[in-house]
C-alpha cells in the first residue's frame, strides 16, 4: 500500500460531543538521542497516513488506516523526523509551579510563594504585586496548586454554566474538570458538561464564552445557524473570546506539571 502522507498541527477547539477516544498505540522514536513518544491511532476512515503535532503539548500523533503494517508506519515517521524535531523545538518552553514563577490567574500574572508552612490552604495576596502563597513541602507544591486551580475553576464555571442555563432554560447533567489538549470543552448527549481547568489561567470572558458555547449545545448539538445566533445573544463576548484563545489559548498547556509518563513500545 502507497502510503500519503499530510501534515498539520491540531488546534485547541470549544465544542463537540463527548466520546470515548479511539484505541491507540504508544511508539517510541528516537529523535537524535532524544526520545519521543508517538500515538499511533488506527481509523476505519482513514485512507493515507497522518502525521500531526499538537500546538498545544507537542504531543505527535499518526493516524493510519488498520489494515497498514506497523513497519510501513515507523518508515513512515522516520522519514519525517526533520519535521517532527523542528515543530517541537517551536514549542513553548514548560514552566513549572515552584517557587517565584509567574502564572496567570484568571488573566492576571501572580508570583508563586512557598509560605513554609505545612498546613493550611492556597491563599491569593492581592496588591501591586499579586501572589499565591502555598504551603506544604516543595515536592509537593505543585500538586497542591494544581488542586487550587481546580477548585477555583469548578466554582468559575458552575456560575457560569447557572446563569446561561438559566438563560436558555437548560439544565446540565453534570459538571466535569478534565485536562484535555485538544478541547477546552465538550457537551455530551446526556446533557454533561467537561471543561479543562486550564480556562483558570485566562481571563473571564475566555471561561465565560467556552461556559455559554457548551451550554448553547443544550440547545443546539451542532454548530448551525440557531446555535451560533444563541450563543452571540448570551454571550456578546464571544468575538473577543475567541480571539484570545486564537492568539493564546495554546500556551496556557505549557504551565504546569508535564502529562504523566506514557508507556511505549519500540518501533518493530
Amino acid at each position: 500500500m502507497k502510503a500519503l502522507f499530510r501534515r498539520g498541527v491540531s488546534r485547541n477547539r470549544v465544542g463537540g460531543t463527548a466520546g470515548p477516544p479511539p484505541r491507540a498505540t504508544l511508539l517510541r522514536v528516537d529523535l537524535g538521542g532524544q526520545d519521543c513518544v508517538v500515538t499511533l491511532r488506527r481509523s476505519l476512515r482513514s485512507r493515507r497516513l497522518t502525521l500531526r503535532l499538537s500546538n498545544a503539548t507537542g504531543a505527535v500523533t499518526v493516524t493510519a488506516p488498520p489494515q497498514l503494517r506497523l513497519s510501513a508506519i515507523t518508515a513512515f515517521i522516520d522519514r519525517h523526523r526533520p519535521w517532527i524535531v523542528e515543530r517541537l523545538t517551536r514549542q513553548p518552553q514548560r514552566l513549572r509551579f515552584t517557587d517565584g514563577a509567574v502564572v496567570p490567574l484568571r488573566g492576571i500574572p501572580h508570583r508563586l510563594r512557598e509560605s513554609g508552612d505545612y498546613r493550611g490552604r492556597v491563599q491569593v495576596e492581592e496588591g501591586e504585586y499579586p501572589c499565591l502563597v502555598i504551603p506544604g513541602d516543595t515536592p509537593h507544591v505543585e500538586r497542591r496548586l494544581v488542586d487550587f486551580l481546580k477548585a477555583e475553576a469548578r466554582r468559575d464555571l458552575e456560575r457560569a454554566v447557572a446563569t446561561y442555563t438559566a438563560l436558555t432554560g437548560t439544565s446540565a447533567a453534570r459538571l466535569v474538570l478534565r485536562d484535555g489538549s485538544s478541547r477546552w470543552g465538550s457537551c455530551a448527549a446526556n446533557g454533561a458538561l467537561s471543561f479543562s481547568w486550564r480556562l483558570i489561567l485566562a481571563p473571564p470572558l475566555v471561561l465565560d464564552y467556552v461556559a455559554a458555547h457548551e451550554v448553547a449545545h443544550l440547545k443546539h448539538m451542532n454548530h448551525g445557524p440557531n446555535f451560533w445566533r444563541l450563543l452571540n445573544e448570551i454571550c456578546p463576548g464571544t468575538a473577543a473570546a475567541k480571539a484570545w484563545m486564537s492568539a493564546n489559548g495554546a500556551s496556557l498547556h505549557a504551565y504546569g506539571p508535564p502529562p504523566g509518563p506514557r508507556r511505549a513500545v519500540p518501533p518493530a
